[in-house]
């Protein structure tokens, strides 16, 4: 009896470094397990109360560039309006008022308006370096920073949002001795208009605070 002969067929299963890719690309669990701090900072720098979506932008250079330009177009409106707001309270501070009946020379503004232009400064330094580490700054080296989680995940969110927080810090001092001014006046009429605009400050701040923790509860109820 004959011996049939059957030649042995291998089966590709795809590159070696392919299941390694996979891993490679799933977000790690320093970074899903994240702690409540970590999230509301996610939220304020990402939009997000998570980093799913910004460890996916980072797996492609198309991701990546898009996430550099978006952040650097941030920064440069940062910088724009920390500027402003520094050339603004320089001439506050540097000059007395034009007008007699609009003192703004008191120490309780002048306090504020020496803190609005510090905060400016800060917010246009910090505005400054974080957009030349970005600018300097490769896929690989970003994702390895991000991989590691833990301390290194708070310089990485900080960045994003110290520039903000500085200008919007500056803002509010600028705003407040204003105010401050505005109730000061002898003036009936500026007296109200001052006091409309400190309900319309207060409803845009509120408004926007309610948008936010609407945002944040419908982020963290979609995980």
């Amino acid at each position: 009896m004959a011996l049939q002969y059957f030649p042995e067929v291998s089966t590709f299963h795809g590159t070696p470094d392919e299941g390694s890719l996979t891993e490679e690309q799933t977000i790690p669990a320093s970074l899903r397990d994240t702690s409540s701090l970590t999230r509301v900072l996610c939220f304020l720098a990402l939009g997000r109360p998570d980093l799913e979506d910004h460890w996916e932008s980072l797996q492609s250079k198309e991701g990546f560039e898009d996430v550099r330009k978006k952040l650097c177009s941030i920064l440069s409106n940062t910088i724009s309006v920390a500027s402003l707001l520094l050339a603004t309270n320089a001439v506050f501070v540097s000059t007395g008022s034009l007008v007699s009946y609009f003192n703004y020379s008191s120490p309780a503004t002048y306090f504020l308006l020496f803190m609005s232009l510090m905060l400016a400064m800060i917010a246009v330094m910090t505005s400054g370096l974080s957009m030349i580490r970005w600018i300097h700054t490769d896929r690989q080296w970003t994702r390895e920073q991000l991989r590691i989680g833990g301390c290194f995940l708070f310089p990485y969110l900080l960045s994003i949002i110290m520039p903000i927080l500085f200008v919007g810090l500056s803002l509010n001092c600028f705003i407040f001795a204003m105010l401050i001014s505005g109730f000061n006046l002898q003036n009936t009429v500026c007296r109200v208009i001052t006091a409309l605009w400190l309900v319309m400050y207060a409803i845009c701040i509120g408004a926007t605070l309610t948008e936010f923790a609407w945002r944040y509860a419908k982020g963290l109820k979609s995980q």
